[in-house]
């Protein structure tokens, strides 16, 4: 079987990017513990764990908020599988890639010496990746919790009651909006270019023919952009975005939101 081409390889990229949107907008659907919370409550608490396990300097501590995240994650709908493949996986290799040269370079007791390099791997630099390691896959669980259990526009809302600006409000709703569009438009460019392709192109073709194609879309994106702005103004636009779903606070609420406090600095506490 042969090979994909550049151009079937970058239009199977943009699939998968509209695939897992699709994912999200599912998980956002489901029942669990943060969509049954005020979208406010849910900001409100992941930033306050995200704040914790930034501020704690005892890696047990944040080992124990990585399971409260992980706990909340999996209280979500969300399964092990999709966090393990979305999150975990991802942060481990990058942040893993940054830690790896605090075993080394870091003074203090040896642990292990690394044969014919003599260089040693010693506690305190193990103690330092660790932590950072911790601390990375601890915030973007509950981040990436966050995004997939709530949909976009109740986030960039609950933002907004707690007076985020309106340009940077209007944005990004816009840019989530558009965006997922744009990569549609692409993929049935690249599929059209395909169809009436003979043959095999080389690789400078393949990446002359990504060139343009990047070029009319960057054209189609300028002229989409002024028709939205006077769609938007003829209809009443005026600088600030407006929502139909109204939040409302509930017993729940109060007590998830106290839950998220207290954990978050008992954590701070503890992890002095």
């Amino acid at each position: 079987m042969s090979r994909p081409s550049f151009i079937e390889r970058t239009s199977i990229g943009l699939v998968r990017v509209l695939s897992e949107s699709l994912a999200s907008e599912k998980f956002a659907r489901k029942t669990g513990f943060l969509q049954s919370l005020d979208p406010r409550v849910r900001v409100a608490g992941v930033f306050v764990l995200v704040v914790a396990a930034v501020w704690c300097r005892n890696v047990k501590v944040i080992a124990v908020l990585f399971l409260i995240a992980a706990g909340i994650a999996i209280a979500s709908s969300l399964d092990l599988l999709s966090l393990a493949k979305r999150i975990w996986s991802v942060v481990l290799i990058f942040t893993g890639l940054i830690a790896l040269p605090a075993l080394f370079i870091t003074p203090g007791e040896a642990l292990w010496v690394v044969p014919w390099l003599r260089i040693s791997i010693t506690s305190q630099g193990l103690h330092s990746a660790l932590m950072l390691i911790l601390r990375v896959e601890t915030a973007a669980t509950l981040t990436a919790t966050l995004v997939l259990c709530t949909p976009w526009t109740h986030v960039l809302k609950a933002l907004r009651s707690v007076l985020l600006p309106a340009e940077i409000f209007t944005m990004l709703a816009m840019t989530h909006r558009y965006i997922f569009l744009l990569a549609e438009t692409a993929k049935q460019m690249f599929e059209s270019r395909e169809s009436r392709t003979v043959g095999r192109l080389s690789g400078p073709e393949s990446r002359s023919m990504v060139g343009r194609t990047a070029g009319v879309l960057f054209s189609k994106t300028v002229e989409l952009s002024q028709e939205v702005y006077l769609s938007m103004l003829a209809r009443g636009f005026r600088g600030d975005v407006r929502l139909l779903n109204e939040f409302g606070l509930k017993p729940q609420d109060y007590a998830a939101l106290l839950f998220f406090v207290a954990t978050s600095v008992g954590a701070i506490w503890m992890g002095r």
